[in-house]
């Protein structure tokens, strides 16, 4: 059963997704088995196609899809059953920047791993980031698709320190210029080169893997 609900988040076949958790739920499964050893299985299997080019952002998409109608049917057993998320993280694009698709691709993403994920949007402050972690938030991905709006990544990190926030949160950033130099560079506890790799990259950060 459960290998079968990870068949159907590979194949992003949302319907079936849905009727198999259902299932799953009526005879007795533990909601976190569900969601370990189904979605999140499913989602890792995706992720891992998606890092070795076998699979596409329309695939992913539909998996991601079938992830969520599915996660909306369990949510409710795993509130119950008092399951909590491995992690909170907080996301958007810096300010300046309107782009979403990478950053949206990412908490799908990320949710898929099991995190609770707060998307801020676009054109983010560096005040909103700043609140996202004063309200719980133990990673802030931070995404640019411009090198114009790259430097909002460091002021947002600058930010951070003023208020003295900085060492309750890690800091991951990623987008189509951003490089592994640059977040050394300004301080940035990680990178991620794409959607595929800043799961892993959130679990080293956190030391969860």
């Amino acid at each position: 059963m459960l290998n079968e609900i990870k068949e159907s988040i590979i194949r992003g076949d949302a319907k079936k997704a849905v009727e198999l958790v259902e299932k799953a739920t009526k005879e007795g499964f533990a909601a976190d088995k569900i969601l370990q050893e189904g979605l999140i299985a499913g989602m890792n299997v995706v992720g891992v196609k998606f890092k070795n080019n076998e699979f596409y952002v329309p695939e992913v998409l539909i998996a991601a899809r079938a992830m969520n109608q599915a996660m909306n049917l369990l949510q409710p057993f795993l509130t119950q059953a008092g399951i909590q998320s491995t992690a909170v993280v907080a996301i958007g694009t810096v300010k300046g920047d309107l782009h979403d698709i990478g950053k949206n691709l990412v908490t799908m993403m990320w949710k898929g791993a099991g995190f609770e994920v707060r998307d801020l949007g676009i054109d983010v402050s560096e005040e909103k980031f700043v609140d996202a972690v004063k309200n719980g938030a133990q990673v802030l991905g931070l995404s640019a698709l411009l090198t114009t709006t790259m430097p909002a990544m460091k002021s947002v990190i600058d930010r951070l320190k003023q208020e003295g926030v900085r060492d309750k949160v890690k800091v991951v950033i990623g987008g189509a210029p951003v490089t592994k130099n640059y977040a050394d560079e300004i301080g940035a506890d990680g990178y991620a080169a794409d959607a595929g790799s800043a799961v892993d990259e959130v679990k080293r950060v956190l030391s969860l893997s």
